[in-house]
């Protein structure tokens, strides 16, 4: 099979990265006998240098004509000073619109060789997590109307919340579809005993639940899920919340498996078309330095073969390989953490993931 993927390598460490995923794909295309296509486009702050602006129609066009797109990060103090409609960020917002994409899948799990590097209790820790947090991505808060005015003490702001019952219903759906392949148990994330859109979230996913008599639902509050999380995180699955609680609980669930630069995530639409991207950031202080660790970014490009492109095996091959270099003690800078371990550069330790494939 031939793939068209787009790659989007962004600033700061970003290229180093992208290109660790690129040998691992195509090592992967060898053994498998696919062909994947890599065409390279500018976003973020690279793009703004060349073009004065941070997406340019060249990079949303090549984007959305490919099967996918991979990307690496974007931003970094050299661009704290462009205005906020510029700032590279907003590469990503404008992608995610251009495609389509409304759901934020965030897995968190913890590695076994790692649990050392995780900050939660031992008797915590040894219980292990394997989570998926799936996110509404373009409705709520963030979306929603916005301003100030003169209220009743002068000058005030304010932000709108709002969600049509048709947005909850397709997050909702991607949630149960993905619980139906892990272990079956979906929580979905609410503050139903104070806002109107959380009773109405729960009431869709109560509906909803009906077409998947296989999973398991329950409902949480979002500040007990976030207590959750540190305290007992291995009774998540699968979770579902909207644009701002998904943002927080997300960014928490990342802390606690000890380095974020093992996390992927992958943003989703209808089509097969997703954006996959690691979630760490362009970290320009290490760029070109050599110590980016690439996992996160290779086990983005593990999603994209999973949720685009449904090659689960090869997925699997590359997240077994991942696992293989932690369990015999190979480490980048930012995970030696007290190992002793010698640490290896983003080029050794993506030949080392590359030679367990």
């Amino acid at each position: 099979m031939k793939y068209n993927i787009a790659l989007v390598k962004g600033d700061g460490i970003g290229p180093e990265i992208v290109e660790g995923a690129v040998a691992v794909l195509e090592k992967v295309g060898q053994k498998y006998g696919h062909e994947f296509n890599f065409t390279e486009y500018l976003a973020g702050g690279c793009a703004y240098d060349k073009y004065g602006k941070p997406l340019p129609e060249e990079t949303v066009e090549g984007c959305k004509n490919s099967d996918s797109v991979l990307l690496g990060a974007v931003g970094g103090p050299k661009w704290d000073n462009v205005p906020s409609e510029l700032r590279p960020e907003k590469a990503l917002l404008g992608l995610r619109a251009a495609l389509g994409l409304y759901t934020n899948l965030r897995p968190a799990k913890i590695y076994p060789a790692l649990m050392g590097a995780c900050t939660l209790r031992p008797d915590i820790v040894e219980k292990g997590f394997d989570l998926v947090i799936v996110r509404e991505l373009t409705g709520g808060i963030y979306f929603g109307e916005r301003g100030r005015r003169e209220g009743r003490y002068g000058e005030e702001a304010f932000d709108t919340e709002a969600y049509s019952v048709m947005e909850i219903e397709r997050i909702a759906r991607v949630a149960f579809e993905t619980a139906r392949k892990r272990r079956k148990n979906l929580i979905s994330i609410d503050k139903a005993n104070v806002l109107e859109t959380s009773r109405l979230w729960r009431q869709t996913i109560d509906r909803l639940a009906a077409d998947y008599p296989d999973v398991e639902v329950s409902h949480m509050y979002v500040d007990n899920a976030a207590m959750q999380l540190v305290r007992e995180p291995s009774r998540f699955d699968v979770a579902v919340t909207s644009n701002m609680f998904g943002d927080i609980l997300s960014d928490e669930a990342s802390q606690i498996t000890g380095s974020i630069g093992l996390l992927p995530s992958a943003s989703l639409g209808d089509s097969k078309c997703g954006m996959y991207e690691p979630i760490h950031g362009s970290a320009p202080d290490i760029a070109g330095t050599g110590k980016a660790n690439p996992m996160a970014t290779i086990l983005s490009a593990a999603m994209m073969l999973r949720y685009s492109f449904d090659l689960s095996e090869e997925a699997d091959c590359i997240e077994n390989a991942v696992n293989a270099v932690l369990e015999e003690g190979f480490r980048t800078a930012d995970i030696v953490g007290n190992s002793g371990a010698q640490p290896l550069s983003c080029k050794e330790m993506t030949a080392k993931i590359i030679e367990r494939l």
